[in-house]
């Protein structure tokens, strides 16, 4: 007598769930990664990750001049910094503007005035300059506007004359992200200080 196997195939259903349970699971393993994956290039990009040379390629932006001699690696850690801060001076070139004319105001409380030189100094290329020589008229009023607020006796101290120029710097630099989408004044000096 032969064995005879009859061998009985699960029912169409049971096959069908299996097959679906896969691939509900592998679905929810590609949304899972999907979501992760998202987020880590969320969180990339929020630290400024995508930019890449996206500044420095764009012409019409004003970008930061480099010293001859300073290594690629160098600079790029240089421009990492400028976009957290203040660009370094030992890698970045500065380029002295003095504004034409000196400037002339009566201090608060009308009977001093002062008259000062100035002049600005960037880390950026001659977009900057040239928003500065475009902007001038405006450039000078806001100085004038800050030295008309300025406290007669505060001025005569060097600490006074250092809370002054940033206050400059600021109006400065504020007149030309108005005007034209960017300051790049780092520094304001003195050429000529007067009071009386």
């Amino acid at each position: 007598m032969s064995d005879i196997v009859i061998e009985s195939a699960p029912p169409a259903g049971k096959q069908a769930k299996k097959k679906g349970g896969k691939l509900k699971k592998l679905i929810l393993l590609l949304v899972a990664l999907i979501v992760i994956g998202g987020g880590a290039a969320g969180g990339y990009y929020a630290i400024g990750g995508f930019r890449g040379h996206a500044e420095e390629t764009n012409p019409d932006l004003p970008q930061l001049v480099v010293k001859e001699g300073v290594s690629d690696e160098a600079a790029e850690a240089g421009r990492e910094r400028a976009r957290r801060g203040r660009p370094d001076p030992h890698v970045f070139q500065s380029t002295y503007v003095p504004l034409e004319g000196n400037f002339t105001s009566n201090l608060r409380g009308g009977d001093a005035f002062v008259q000062i030189g100035l002049g600005v100094s960037t880390y950026y290329d001659t977009h900057v300059t040239e928003n500065i020589t475009r902007n001038m008229m405006a450039i000078r009023s806001a100085v004038i506007m800050i030295l008309s607020e300025s406290d007669p006796i505060d001025i005569t101290s060097f600490q006074g004359k250092q809370r002054l120029k940033d206050a400059l710097k600021n109006a400065i630099n504020g007149v030309l992200t108005n005007r034209e989408g960017f300051g790049g004044i780092d520094e304001v000096y003195f050429t000529s200080f007067v009071t009386q």
